[in-house]
């Protein structure tokens, strides 16, 4: 804990509960700080991606923003884990979908994190890692969103380094193999959890398909959503 503040997070050792809710944007942290916490305090400001402190239904849960990219989350997981002791980090956000079973609004239990990023191989493994959720977790939000009566799904997810990624010339999709949704973060959370002993999980909501064609507005993937924010609560 002598490493602490860091140069991303300038809260002080104890700021933080064990369990974090890590949504990409920043506002979207101050949303549930302010909607779903009770007594949040601000724990972080360091280049604006704020992070809060409080309780849900009695139990300490902190929030935090994370940015986008792997490169970003993996940089506030890492501290979170390793300098802060947080042990389940729970990533809410949204998704595009891959498949046309999948629509706007529908919340998607990340299982498994494909990738085309560098990320993991930057740990220097002989192979290629397979970047997966906590099990404990994962069926901790089967049951909440069972319980919940949640339209959800569970499986296989893209995380991609390119927003605006040109297809290319492939001969096999994602969407061939599978997965079920497209974003930016899961793979990196997963890889950091099981290198340095957390649990983590991505719940995500479709926020756009192009099977569909319907597409979220950016103030209401900040402040609606809410089902995926619950559901992430339950398992604190």
């Amino acid at each position: 804990m002598s490493n602490i503040p860091t140069p991303h997070i300038n809260a002080k050792a104890g700021d933080f509960a064990q369990t974090v809710l890590l949504p990409g944007d920043p506002l979207r942290a101050k949303f549930i700080a302010e909607n779903f916490l009770e007594n949040a305090k601000q724990v972080n400001s360091v280049r604006n991606m704020f992070g809060f402190t409080g309780t849900y239904q009695g139990k300490p849960v902190s929030v935090m923003g994370t940015g986008m990219g792997c490169a970003s989350i993996g940089i506030y997981s890492y501290e979170l884990i390793n300098f802060y002791g947080c042990k389940n980090l729970i990533r809410v956000g949204t998704a595009g979908a891959l498949t046309p079973k999948v629509n706007v609004g529908d919340v998607i239990l990340a299982q498994g994190a494909c990738t085309n990023s560098n990320f993991v191989r930057l740990f220097g493994l002989p192979g290629d890692y397979s970047c997966i959720a906590s099990f404990d977790l994962l069926r901790k939000a089967v049951d909440a969103a069972e319980k919940l009566k949640m339209n959800y799904f569970v499986g296989n997810v893209l995380s991609s380094d390119g927003f605006y990624a040109p297809r290319g010339n492939v001969t096999t999709t994602w969407t061939d193999m599978g997965v079920l949704a497209v974003e930016m973060e899961s793979a990196a959370l997963y890889a950091n959890a099981a290198r340095y002993g957390a649990n983590a999980l991505t719940v995500l909501t479709i926020s756009d398909s192009e099977f569909s064609g319907h597409i979220t507005t950016a103030e209401e993937r900040q402040n609606t959503f809410t089902n995926m924010m619950k559901l992430a609560l339950q398992l604190v």
